[in-house]
């Protein structure tokens, strides 16, 4: 595949986001990653993965792998256990529960 020249800000903005990504890779250490900022990373690479797969077809199947593999990696790394998730009780009416009408219940016939 050949590309054609690249659009305006294109290049520019791609270089900054490769610098920027240098930065984060000399910043940080395994210690020093906070639950935000894996999303914010993970999620920089899916928009990328997205841009560059729209490239064409071919590229799209090369990438296909990688949203799967930055899901399981936030999956990975800030699991949401039983305990994490809040549990919401039902709204209640204040009216008793109606009762099912139970076996035999043929339904409603039409009279006439």
């Amino acid at each position: 595949m050949e590309l054609s020249k690249a659009g305006p800000r294109v290049e520019q903005t791609a270089a900054a986001v490769a610098d920027a990504a240098c930065e984060l890779v000399d910043t940080a250490t395994p210690t020093t990653w906070s639950t935000g900022a894996i999303e914010d990373a993970t999620d920089a690479i899916d928009l990328l993965v997205g841009a560059l797969a729209a490239i064409d077809p071919e590229a799209a199947r090369i990438l296909a792998a990688v949203p799967a593999a930055t899901a399981e990696l936030r999956k990975h790394l800030s699991p949401t256990t039983d305990e994490d998730v809040a549990t919401v009780p039902a709204p209640r009416s204040g009216r008793p529960r109606r009762r099912g009408l139970g076996p035999g219940w043929t339904g409603v016939r039409p009279t006439g």
